[in-house]
């Protein structure tokens, strides 16, 4: 592994140390499948550099996004990999993207051990709840103008980088929906 890389992964997760031996890093392109639906997830990865988003597909064909992950951020489906059920979502990158990722196995040895790493993935756990609950709650009593405005305020950085299709299938809306709300968020700032 590189070591530039290796200095990253430690800088934004300090106790996988004695996973770095184990971690693979790959460069993978824009539209790689990391995991599909029905998959059993046996990899826990990690963004370098890049995008990765997850998301299901309704019996329509339609895509619903259900979260991105950028840089320091790591990603699998959990509940498959920790149940051993397939999965029901899709992994993917969605930017040209450097990801490090090893075996869940590994992992779950390292965070069934009392100590730092089982600490770290604790906190990690807790953020992903708290996170979770918020964004169920953003659904039920959000509109998509008010969904939209807090990905602004939250996470400006995937406004300007990520294509806006999937920008409008993580808040719920279509495409033609987005550009409207967008217009009229523009009128209002010029009319101020």
């Amino acid at each position: 592994m590189k070591k530039d890389y290796k200095d990253k992964l430690l800088e934004r997760f300090p106790h996988f140390e004695k996973l770095l031996n184990k971690i693979i890093v790959k460069e993978v392109p824009s539209g790689t499948t990391l995991l599909s639906e029905g998959d059993i997830a046996t990899k826990l990865f990690l963004v370098i550099h890049g995008c990765l988003r997850t998301y299901f597909i309704k019996e329509s064909g339609i895509e619903i996004t259900s979260q991105f992950f950028i840089e320091g951020q790591m990603v699998s489906s959990f509940e498959s990999a920790m149940t051993g059920k397939p999965s029901r979502q899709y992994i993917d990158a969605i930017e040209d993207s450097i990801i490090g990722f090893f075996q869940i196995t590994n992992f779950k040895k390292m965070i069934s051990d009392p100590g730092p790493g089982m600490n770290d993935f604790n906190r990690f756990l807790i953020s992903r709840l708290i996170f979770y609950m918020n964004q169920h709650a953003s659904f039920i009593l959000d509109n998509p103008e008010e969904r939209y405005k807090k990905l602004l305020q939250d996470n400006p950085e995937l406004v300007s980088r990520l294509p806006q299709k999937y920008i409008a299938s993580y808040l719920g809306i279509t495409p033609v929906s987005l550009a409207r709300i967008r217009t009229r968020l523009r009128k209002q700032i010029n009319n101020c």
